[in-house]
């Protein structure tokens, strides 16, 4: 609830944090169907090919997983990164000005294209470049960690467009930006 974005923190009760967890991905599953690629930066293309790229994970997940992993491991990935000189599972590297790449992105046919993480949203937020924002809030105040939008240097002014209550009482936010 704190804005936290630390994937290691979570409920202390075994029980509700595996709920909350099986919530949050049935939910992700939905949302994904709305878009046609996700977009990420290094840190977090590099965090979800070890947790789901199926080919070549070697963490051991919960079979009810597997719904997700199926989900992600499908779709086009566009991956923003200086460092990277190459990306596989269905990516595609993105390279030079953010802006004219996300506006490119953009303008091809077909559904949205999602992101997630912390400092790319955070640079699309800087340059207006996106048309909806989804907060899944989890019922808990973790208190340290990376925060979701911290530092950014303008107000956005936000319209609620849906709210979903989720079985582990995290409630799922989308909102568009007030233009």
């Amino acid at each position: 609830m704190d804005g936290c974005v630390d994937h290691s923190a979570g409920s202390t009760d075994a029980v509700l944090l595996e709920e909350a967890l099986r919530a949050t991905h049935h939910h992700a599953i939905a949302s994904m169907g709305r878009a046609d690629a996700l977009l990420f930066g290094r840190v977090t293309y590099q965090m979800m090919e070890e947790a789901w790229r199926l080919e070549t994970r070697t963490l051991t997940m919960p079979e009810w997983t597997d719904p997700f992993a199926r989900t992600i491991d499908a779709m086009k990935k566009y991956v923003v990164s200086s460092t990277l000189g190459e990306v596989d599972w269905n990516a595609e590297l993105v390279r030079g000005d953010l802006a004219e790449a996300v506006q490119a992105l953009k303008q091809e046919p077909g559904k949205a294209v999602f992101t997630g993480g912390v400092r790319l949203p955070m640079a699309l937020a800087e340059l207006g470049l996106i048309d909806e924002y989804e907060f899944v809030v989890q019922p808990i105040i973790v208190g340290r960690g990376p925060s979701l939008f911290a530092g950014l240097s303008k107000v956005i002014d936000l319209k609620l467009v849906d709210r979903i209550e989720l079985s582990s009482g995290a409630v799922a936010l989308r909102y568009e930006p007030r233009r």
